[in-house]
């Protein structure tokens, strides 16, 4: 996949010339700080304890994040990760008051300001648009069944966030966070970094502290890339876990959604509420996870960038030393030649099937009711929607038959062979592993909005996880430079509350979540400055 975000304008100070000489004058006000205060710094198990306390109120805690919104996705840094705002949410904090002042309290999320990607229904007044035009009077009223969970809990539904339009599968050429409704998304870390994607305004807005938790969706890597790259908590679940309806598909065979937080419990909790059910996510989760497990290491995938493997190891050695037993797993070759190829042609065949059937539920306000129509509409749209990169994805897709077509069944059975049996099944087994670890993916590059997204050598083997429709969890483990990066816990299916708790233990060993600084490029970090400047 490809993934972008926009650039930031450096500020040019032109020096006076001529025969006088001028009289350098130091400005000495120190920059704007756009860190989070106290409150808003908090995690969401601790403001669930807040409330629970009454340290704080629902519609204080939710006009705080409103108020940031303002100042920091609107103004400031402008991260452009929200893009809409609930009208009733502070109606929806009052009434979670309301019921706790009573005693009714109706769930641990109850009061907590959460947020949506913008692909995924909620019954509240706002589109959802999948960041586009054509999609931009698509008011359902209903809720998608995750957010129905959430809502049942009290949960606040706060604003939507923006996206890589269409979750980033409408051109080979796109740039992950932009949207032709909500613009450009930035990584709150350092501005001119790519946020990822597609749920990218969900991965930069709780990194920024603008909710509590959010939910984002991912078909191949759109919950942990943005995850990894912003310094949180991502959690990809089994696919068919969360419901999958009332969300803008790519794909039923890859598609779920999945929150994205601060913390591993925070998570939990959030797929307590996500999840129909009685599971309880966060009984597992212990500082003692990982004592006696034996831990695949995907040697194959950690790649060649030296930061990213000092961290690795790092992190392998909290594992260790928390009584894990590390495995090495020194290549993984795919049982099936032209996986890749395979897994595209299944997503082209899905997105055409999925998304008219999509489409044709939707309002009659929506006026594109198929792919084709989509088509049509971007391509009398040009100037907003095709502005910096076209539609040759969507137009492929839209050329193929139906999902009875041979090639279709092939390359879905190709996929799932491949993923499944001889992939991760495969590694598990074979090594007699529990779960299996590698980097979640590379170093953010800097925005290109000429080249497009320009990715370094890739780490990781999420794509594995997302085409096999198995869970997988990304937990922070440091920075470099400023730009955080993550490891990733995987399982097969079903094995979701374990991964969740390994998670949780190497995070209680490391703490290794960094916060965001709002740099205006890497060449503000010290370290950097030194060598760039003379």
């Amino acid at each position: 996949m490809r993934f972008y975000a926009a650039s930031v304008m450096a500020l040019v100070m032109l020096a006076g010339c001529g025969g006088k000489e001028t009289e350098t004058v130091q400005d000495t006000k120190p920059p704007p700080s756009f860190e989070a205060d106290a409150l808003l710094a908090k995690t969401l198990p601790e403001l669930v304890d807040d409330l629970a306390a009454g340290t704080v109120t629902s519609e204080a805690l939710t006009s705080a994040y409103l108020a940031r919104i303002a100042a920091v996705d609107r103004k400031g840094p402008r991260l452009q990760s929200v893009i809409a705002i609930n009208p009733d949410a502070i109606a929806q904090a009052q009434a979670s008051d309301a019921r706790r002042a009573a005693g009714e309290t109706i769930g641990p999320m109850d009061g907590i300001p959460v947020v949506l990607k913008d692909n995924i229904e909620s019954l509240d007044p706002m589109a959802t648009t999948a960041g586009s035009l054509a999609l931009k009077d698509n008011v359902t009223g209903r809720d998608s069944p995750l957010v129905a969970g959430l809502r049942a809990q009290g949960a606040v539904i706060l604003a939507k966030t923006n996206l890589s339009q269409w979750a980033n599968f409408r051109s080979n050429d796109s740039m992950s966070g932009w949207s032709s409704v909500g613009g450009q998304v930035h990584n709150p870390h350092i501005l001119d970094r790519n946020p990822c994607g597609s749920s990218s305004g969900t991965g930069a807005a709780i990194a920024a502290s603008l909710a509590a938790g959010g939910v984002g969706t991912e078909t191949n890597g759109s919950i942990i890339c943005p995850s990894n790259v912003n310094g949180l908590v991502g959690f990809k679940p089994t696919v068919g876990l969360i419901p999958q309806d009332g969300i803008v598909p790519i794909s039923p065979t890859q598609d779920t959604a999945g929150p994205m937080t601060k913390t591993v419990r925070g998570a939990a909790l959030m797929m307590n509420a996500m999840v129909a059910g009685e599971a309880d996510y966060t009984a597992g989760l212990s500082a003692e996870s990982l004592q006696g497990v034996r831990v695949g290491v995907m040697r194959f995938a950690e790649g060649s960038n030296p930061d990213i493997k000092e961290k690795f190891a790092a992190a392998l050695g909290a594992i260790e030393a928390q009584g894990a037993e590390l495995i090495e797993i020194a290549e993984f070759k795919p049982a099936v030649e032209g996986l890749n190829a395979s897994e595209f042609l299944l997503l082209q065949y899905e997105f055409k099937d999925s998304l008219n059937a999509y489409l044709a539920s939707t309002p009659e306000t929506v006026t594109a009711r198929t792919l084709a129509e989509v088509i049509a509409f971007n391509a009398q749209h040009a100037d907003e929607e095709l502005a910096l990169f076209g539609q040759d994805i969507m137009e492929t897709s839209d050329a193929l038959g139906p999902l009875t077509d041979q090639a279709y069944l092939d390359a879905r059975a190709a996929v799932l062979f491949s993923s499944r049996d001889q992939g991760i099944d495969r590694m598990l087994s074979a090594n007699r592993v529990d779960v299996l670890v590698a980097p979640s993916g590379p170093l953010s590059p800097r925005i290109d909005p000429i080249n497009g997204d320009v990715w370094p050598a890739w780490a990781g083997a999420g794509y594995l996880a997302a085409m096999a429709g198995y869970p997988h969890l990304t937990v922070p483990m440091g920075d470099v430079h400023g730009i955080p990066i993550g490891v990733s816990f995987m399982a097969s299916a079903g094995q979701d509350a374990s991964v969740l708790a390994y998670g949780y233990a190497y995070e209680q060993a490391t703490g290794l979540r960094p916060d965001p600084h709002y740099l205006a490029s890497a060449d503000d970090r010290p370290e950097l400055a030194a060598a760039l400047v003379k």
